[in-house]
């Protein structure tokens, strides 16, 4: 590939980001390819083309799906009805609503909401994916109790006040490109004089792998900012807006990761605490590659209300 397709690409990543944020802040609005192709400077035509490459998806496809699994995790996390969902994410009606609902879940809103919440984040990436059934009654309470001692004895829980965090980030579809994106931002840092021993980096989460297929979650690779930086093409600003969270200092290997965001969200509910409209993140302390036994030491950070 040339420099200018390189730059090329950057520039139509950094235009399909603006619309991620647009779609993100607009579930309820018009976001018809006509308006939408405007955020991003793009002709219907060509937005629907290079849209579809970047995400797999049509714009339809895209907006649907986030539509109905941010509804899915307010009837997890929310004590509301499927008539307000319908109107906060601009459904004609609730039937209209239930029906879109049902096609991409296979269940409607009511069966869905009646499923135990923890159980539900646990259980179906472990099982229903498999086709299986879930797992019998005493398994999954073994399954969650083994969870919460888990979690009591490898994390350092605490609610705190965080501060308003202005960031430099690589846009990441699935797990699998978060490393390519941290390299292209890291590349990017060094060539800025940014990066030291004191940077941090940061893991934004723009979906959730309970009801997101995994190659599919769009996450940011984030590195902290202490000053106004000038960015370009695919390196993009964002911020994280202060607020309480719950904190939960960890020391693990990257296959704990799951188990560590799993036991958290449960210790969430257990305490009686509500997820805020905001996105999770991880704020990472170390390079586990230079740790004894190639361990992390992550803050997975959840905002509540």
């Amino acid at each position: 590939m040339t420099e200018t397709e390189e730059q090329i690409q950057a520039d139509y990543r950094n235009r399909i980001n603006r619309v991620f944020k647009f779609i993100d802040e607009n579930l309820d609005a018009d976001l018809s390819l006509k308006t939408v192709s405007k955020i991003a400077f793009f002709s219907p035509f060509h937005f629907h083309r290079v849209f579809k490459l970047v995400t797999g998806e049509t714009l339809n496809e895209y907006v649907t799906r986030r539509k109905i699994e941010k509804s899915s995790l307010d009837l997890l996390h929310k004590k509301i009805t499927t008539t307000e969902l319908a109107h906060r994410f601009g459904f004609s009606d609730n039937s209209s609503f239930s029906r879109t609902f049902k096609k991409y879940f296979g269940i409607s809103p009511t069966e869905f909401k009646k499923q135990n919440p923890n159980r539900h984040s646990k259980i179906r990436q472990l099982e229903s994916k498999n086709g299986q059934d879930y797992p019998e009654y005493e398994k999954y309470i073994c399954i969650i109790e083994n969870l919460k001692n888990w979690i009591k004895m490898n994390a350092n829980i605490e609610i705190k006040e965080m501060p308003k965090m202005e960031l430099a980030y690589v846009s990441s579809i699935g797990p699998q490109n978060l490393e390519k994106a941290y390299g292209k931002l890291m590349q990017w840092a060094t060539l800025k004089g940014l990066m030291n021993d004191q940077t941090k980096m940061v893991t934004i989460y723009h979906d959730s792998f309970k009801v997101t297929q995994a190659d599919k979650v769009r996450m940011s690779a984030c590195i902290l900012l202490n000053k106004p930086t000038e960015t370009k093409g695919e390196i993009g600003t964002t911020s994280i807006e202060n607020g309480k969270c719950i904190v939960g200092n960890f020391e693990i290997g990257l296959n704990e990761f799951e188990k560590s965001w799993t036991g958290l969200f449960l210790w969430m509910n257990e305490n009686g605490y509500k997820k805020a409209d905001r996105e999770p993140f991880e704020i990472y302390h170390n390079n586990f590659n230079e740790h004894p036994e190639s361990k992390a030491i992550v803050d997975f950070c959840i905002p509540i209300e």
